[in-house]
């Protein structure tokens, strides 16, 4: 009889919700449903209902899966369930694993996004059977997760891997600072993720610069993103060449220094901004190819994510 377990991806616009084969990844249902209301106990009727619809059209029961793994998009304290801090959700301090829980009758397991992201491509993707990974992921944010010695590795708080918030500028100038979501200066994610890089690019477009993002996007603001800059990059356009090579730079030194600390044997990359944007990846790989410490740049090999959209809630469903 196959085993059957249940995942969660909770990000800040959506829940995904599916019924995943233990022993090799496949999904055999799942569900989607946008969040409305980010206040923990509506998120939790959401959840709810998707991992309802999720397990009937599997022909299961949350009973019969036992468990529930869940990936949140935020900082998640240990095994506590505690979410310390989620800026897409609008959550600090919110004990979220005993609220679903409770609603759910049966245990949950939550853990950050991309940590249980890393643990499905361990399992069933692009790291398979490699004890020592990092996955790192630049979408609408900035994550990563960490497999150390075959195991998930969450740090003394549960908060290892927060990649997006490592500081990358000086605080002189001031000028020079962003602002993350998280609160705090100078966080990599400020300047890389693609929430930011279309924030930045309408705050240019508005002191007058000149580039052609303004005609790819028909003179609506609103519609600036990473991929008008991808595009405006590949009609030579001075202004996204340059914003390119230095989110470029950025992104794949402090990359390079994650390896080189840590000597993974697999470094992964994802996330729509990277994956969806070549030649910004092109200029992150050359960085990282030039600035790992040679020796850990020996048994090195760098992948694009093999799951996609379904790490998630894989790696979610099968966490330990």
């Amino acid at each position: 009889m196959t085993a059957l377990a249940l995942g969660v991806d909770l990000g800040g616009t959506n829940v995904r919700a599916a019924v995943v084969d233990r022993d090799t990844g496949a999904l055999a249902a799942s569900y989607k449903e946008p969040l409305r209301d980010r206040a923990p106990g509506k998120v939790v009727e959401v959840i709810r209902h998707a991992v309802e619809q999720a397990a009937a059209a599997a022909g299961t029961t949350l009973a019969v899966c036992g468990r529930v793994g869940v990936g949140v998009a935020g900082q998640v304290l240990g095994t506590t369930g505690v979410v310390l801090n989620s800026p897409n959700l609008g959550w600090r301090d919110v004990g979220f694993g005993a609220l679903l829980e409770e609603a759910l009758g049966i245990p949950v397991l939550l853990a950050n996004d991309l940590a249980v992201a890393a643990w499905g491509e361990r399992r069933f993707g692009a790291a398979r059977q490699i004890d020592d990974v990092i996955l790192v992921f630049v979408g609408s944010g900035v994550g990563s997760g960490l497999i150390l010695g075959g195991r998930l590795h969450g740090g003394a708080s549960g908060v290892a891997g927060e990649f997006g918030h490592v500081k990358v500028r000086p605080l002189r100038p001031a000028t020079t600072v962003r602002r993350c979501g998280c609160g705090e200066l100078s966080c990599l994610e400020a300047y890389v993720s693609g929430v930011n890089v279309a924030a930045r690019v309408r705050e240019d477009l508005q002191a007058g610069v000149s580039t052609g993002i303004r005609e790819l996007v028909g003179g609506d603001l609103a519609r600036v993103s990473a991929s008008q800059v991808e595009q405006a990059h590949g009609q030579g356009d001075a202004y996204a060449r340059d914003l390119w090579e230095e989110n470029g730079e950025l992104l794949g030194t402090a990359t390079a220094n994650y390896v080189t600390v840590l000597n993974p044997a697999r470094l992964i990359l994802g996330g729509g901004v990277l994956l969806g944007c070549p030649r910004l990846e092109a200029i992150v790989r050359r960085h990282i190819d030039g600035k790992v410490l040679r020796a850990a740049h020996r048994e090195l090999t760098v992948e694009r994510a093999f799951l996609g959209d379904d790490a998630g809630v894989i790696g979610a469903a099968v966490l330990e």
